[in-house]
């Protein structure tokens, strides 16, 4: 071999490490955003369970309606977490001297069509998932997990991508593991958790129609911009549009003002909501990056591992540590997590590759285009 060739071997070799390490850290960096997911739900529900919240779901619920206790008060809290997560995002963005971008960019159709996915994934999924939390406990994760599910059937239909017999397969134990979580709440006879897990599968829709959208605006604009643009637009929506309508809903307008400030004031709350912001910026910055750097379909199933991860989170913070009644999972529930998860990542990748030692992502669709 002469020395030319020699060099160009050598090159390509360098060439492929360096591409294995970027595609080894998005893996890395998806699966944080599954993590991180899980760490930001069970410190909103925290939040939600703390100071003035602590009043309005108690035993007197302050005067509250039914209505308003199920609906109002769960925008309330997405209102609140996506306000501040906006504010973090602002920041980073800040830091990292991209505001200027952040500006033009919201001039733009890359910008608008990351307006349109935020309005999907935030005041619509957002809502029904925090709703679903509420109501049905951690069992709304797997629930909403489904959104790597309906993004792939989506992604066949808008974008005519293939669905392999392999993603067909893992469509489908996404679908069984909903059925057990259902059918385990129907069996224990309680209708809350029962509709908790129907509105969460409104969250599944939602995310799933955003990874669709936002796939094509984080293609041409940064993944931190765009988290940026998603995160405000869904604090701004919440804050000014959703969570009036809900009053409007319960009969009496002047609650959105008067919750909000008493809301806002909850210094007990406010610590875990700062938190949970910090970490529902991190999850999403996380998931858009992931896309990008290991491919849309795996990044995606990486982020739904947030249906094991959340269960888990909200057992061991609220549980153990807080000592909170009403969240130890059933040995069912924790299969049908299980279960998800593995449908997830079956949707995304050959399991067989790993045992190849190298994992060869398909041109397939799993929620996003990226």
């Amino acid at each position: 071999m002469s020395g030319v060739e020699e060099r160009a071997t050598l090159t390509e070799r360098k060439y492929n490490a360096l591409k294995s390490n970027f595609f080894k850290k998005g893996v890395l960096i998806g699966g944080l955003s599954g993590l991180l997911y899980g760490v930001y739900s069970a410190f909103l529900t925290l939040g939600m369970a703390r100071g003035i919240w602590s009043d309005w779901y108690g035993a007197n619920t302050a005067g509250l309606s039914a209505f308003v206790i199920a609906y109002l008060l769960s925008a309330l809290g997405t209102s609140i977490n996506d306000t501040i997560s906006g504010v973090w995002s602002l920041i980073q963005a800040g830091l990292k001297g991209k505001l200027k971008d952040f500006a033009r960019t919201m001039r733009t159709k890359p910008g608008w069509i990351m307006v349109l996915a935020a309005l999907f994934g935030g005041p619509i999924a957002n809502t029904a998932y925090v709703i679903g939390l509420q109501m049905a406990g951690s069992l709304a994760a797997p629930v909403s997990a489904l959104c790597v599910a309906i993004g792939a059937i989506l992604g066949r239909v808008l974008y005519k991508q293939k669905l392999s017999l392999r993603m067909i397969c893992g469509i489908a134990l996404c679908f069984v593991a909903t059925v057990m979580i259902g059918g385990n709440a129907l069996a224990d006879v309680n209708p809350q958790a029962a509709l908790g897990c129907a509105i969460s599968f409104i969250a599944a829709l939602g995310w799933g129609i955003e990874g669709c959208v936002a796939g094509y605006g984080t293609s041409m604009i940064d993944f931190e911009i765009g988290i940026t643009i998603r995160q405000c637009t869904s604090g701004i929506v919440n804050t000014l549009i959703v969570v009036p309508m809900f009053a409007i809903f319960a009969g009496n307008i002047g609650l959105a003002p008067s919750l909000l400030g008493q809301a806002w004031t909850s210094a007990p709350a406010m610590i875990f909501f700062v938190i949970s912001g910090f970490c529902a910026m991190l999850t999403y910055s996380f998931w858009y990056k992931g896309n990008a750097m290991c491919g849309a379909a795996l990044g995606m199933a990486l982020n739904g591992t947030y249906s094991f991860f959340t269960p888990l989170c909200c057992w061991i913070l609220l549980g153990l540590i807080c000592q909170e009644p009403g969240w130890a999972l059933t040995p069912l529930e924790w299969i049908a997590a299980i279960v998800m998860f593995v449908g997830i990542l079956l949707i995304a990748v050959n399991p067989l590759s790993f045992f190849k030692g190298k994992i060869h992502e398909e041109k397939s669709y799993a929620g996003a285009e990226g």
